[in-house]
């Protein structure tokens, strides 16, 4: 697919018909993750699949929002492996997962998989339910599968602000 239209079309599915996602396309789209830049290169990132049921079940205990996905990818990074910025404000972590979790959600498109970015969850609470590793701050998790019947984007999803309102030239 032309990368023009990968960015154009792809939306946040609300509703999913429970198929998971084969598992040469999810290679892909995991491929396309873990090719994603990071700061100093450090690939902090680490991503869980979460697809069996009792998984699929933990999901629906933190967010209301798994929308029937088949598959999930619960985005995570090393906060211990994150680059300090010189003037130690903020550090590599969160902007370096959220790299990575673009490269899933734009290759899932591209592998014609729908997905929806869930932001809407318990930080503490999933990684209690899912036992990670202190080390580890989750970042968010990615609903993959395929759009139930109907499902399309939301009826804004075309308007965009024009270039002049969200660009300055310095």
């Amino acid at each position: 697919m032309e990368f023009t239209d990968v960015i154009r079309d792809r939306y946040s599915c609300k509703s999913y018909d429970g198929r998971k996602v084969e598992p040469e396309k999810l290679e892909r789209i995991l491929e396309a993750g873990r090719l994603a830049p990071t700061a100093k290169n450090l690939q902090e990132q680490h991503i869980y699949v979460i697809q069996s049921d009792d998984g699929l079940a933990k999901i629906d205990k933190v967010t209301p929002c798994r929308y029937n996905a088949g598959t999930c990818l619960l985005v995570a990074f090393d906060k211990n492996n994150v680059y300090t910025y010189p003037d130690s404000a903020r550090e590599s972590g969160v902007e370096d997962a959220s790299i990575v979790a673009t490269h899933l959600m734009l290759a899932a498109a591209n592998e014609g998989v729908d997905s929806c970015w869930l932001n809407c969850i318990d930080l503490e609470q999933i990684r209690s339910v899912f036992d990670l590793p202190d080390n580890e701050d989750v970042l968010m998790i990615l609903d993959l599968g395929y759009a139930s019947a109907g499902t399309g984007p939301l009826s804004n999803h075309g308007k965009r602000k024009p270039l002049s309102e969200t660009v300055t030239y310095l």
